[in-house]
């Protein structure tokens, strides 16, 4: 029954259910595996000719059109051999007309019988001679198939050389600028030419952007830091006053190292404008240097093995590199009795910088995302003071001009080992 007007209790909505415990359990029982189905001889023709590259595949095409050319054509050759042998074969050579019927009609039927034997001989001795010498021609007409595949492949390899040299330096000077009559590949070879050119200026516009932008907002902030420091200095300012200033004057000094950020990952992003002899033995000692009162102040050890590791390159974008990957480790630590290590040297003819350090644990798969701008660890924004989160985009950016690669992977017991191969000088 419904409750009265008077006793109608007021809506409460159900509270939510309680989370799941224990064990997972299926709902019904686990489903059937699909029996596997028998693969067709086409599918399989497919999958072992999808593995095959292109010159392989030109070969074999090549090569199998000359031997269904060839069969075709020994196939005509068999059956006008025969009806040539036929058609010219003389009459009896002798006169029949004093023989007896019988005898005649005996003779007549050897010398028709030795016809066919002649047919039949020859169209033997000609397939098996025609077959070894398509059997020969034709591993011929697959080594030029091969050699021809490669030569109409060749500006193809051009250009993929020239892409794969551009995707590792600018796209400033080089263009792939395939000579030849206007065929597809010329039109294919320009059209790629086009795309790189506007790609370039693309990458240009925006790298202006960055630069013009970050130089314009470094003039007010300056302004701001002065008349901040100047309203602090003063002794008749009120204490509330005080505070403030130096709460803005933090939140400034954020926006100045945002600003310089930007501006130097602006710059490391462009073609290397100074290529110097740099030991990253003597940018790892000067680094951790500058570093050594940060550290006291976060409590972290740094262990430094410098060893002699020349390369060729930008010093102060190599120093920035090393800089970064150190306050970074020390930045993302555990704090108290936290720990980083510092090594450089050769590694196979390569020298090698590398940095760990003790701190959080990193999933695997998020350590690729922190070499994006403004990406850190859990997607945190709050903790500004770790930084704007420009450290690692800075770091790749500089191997990446410096031709050179960095790869992070997590340490066992929390914290990432980074490590940066730079060519040898």
């Amino acid at each position: 029954m419904l409750p009265s007007e008077g006793g109608r209790q007021p809506f409460r909505p159900k509270a939510a259910p309680p989370p799941p415990s224990g064990p997972p359990a299926w709902d019904g029982p686990p489903p059937i595996a699909p029996r596997p189905v028998a693969e067709h001889l086409l599918a399989r023709l497919r999958r072992v000719t999808g593995r095959m590259s292109i010159r392989v595949r030109l070969t074999l095409t090549y090569g199998a059109l000359f031997f269904a050319a060839g069969a075709l054509l020994l196939f005509v050759i068999y059956s006008f051999v025969g009806k040539a042998i036929w058609d010219s074969w003389p009459a009896f050579p002798f006169d029949l007309e004093n023989v007896r019927p019988d005898y005649a009609a005996i003779l007549q039927d050897k010398w028709a019988n030795f016809r066919a034997d002649t047919i039949t001989a020859a169209r033997h001795q000609l397939l098996i001679r025609s077959l070894l010498a398509l059997g020969g021609v034709g591993i011929l007409a697959l080594l030029f198939g091969y050699f021809v595949a490669d030569r109409a492949l060749r500006p193809i390899q051009k250009m993929t050389a020239t892409a794969r040299r551009l995707s590792e330096t600018s796209l400033a000077h080089e263009r792939i600028d395939l000579q030849g009559p206007n065929d597809e590949i010329k039109e294919l070879a320009d059209t790629f030419d086009a795309m790189l050119t506007r790609l370039n200026r693309a990458f240009d516009a925006q790298r202006r952007f960055v630069d013009n932008a970050s130089h314009e907002l470094r003039t007010p902030l300056a302004i701001n830091r002065t008349v901040l420091e100047v309203a602090l200095g003063d002794s008749r300012a009120s204490e509330d006053l005080k505070v403030l200033g130096r709460t803005l004057l933090g939140t400034n000094a954020r926006n100045e190292h945002l600003i310089e950020g930007l501006l130097l990952l602006a710059r490391s992003e462009r073609e290397l404008a100074t290529r110097k002899p740099v030991d990253l033995r003597d940018v790892g000692q000067t680094v951790v240097e500058q570093h050594a009162s940060f550290a006291g102040e976060t409590q972290v050890s740094v262990h430094a093995d410098l060893r002699p590791a020349p390369t060729m390159g930008d010093p102060v974008l190599l120093e920035r590199l090393v800089a970064n990957l150190v306050e970074n480790a020390i930045k993302h630590n555990i704090g108290e009795s936290g720990e980083v290590w510092l090594r450089t040297g050769m590694v196979d003819g390569t020298p090698v910088v590398q940095v760990a350090n003790t701190g959080p644990h990193v999933p695997a798969y998020e350590v690729d995302d922190l070499f994006e701008p403004f990406r850190r660890l859990h997607s945190d924004r709050v903790e500004s003071a770790r930084g704007a989160g420009l450290g690692l985009s800075i770091v790749r950016a500089v191997v990446r001009a410096h031709q050179g690669t960095v790869k992070a992977i997590p340490r066992e017991g929390g914290g990432l080992v980074m490590t940066v191969r730079l060519p040898a000088g």
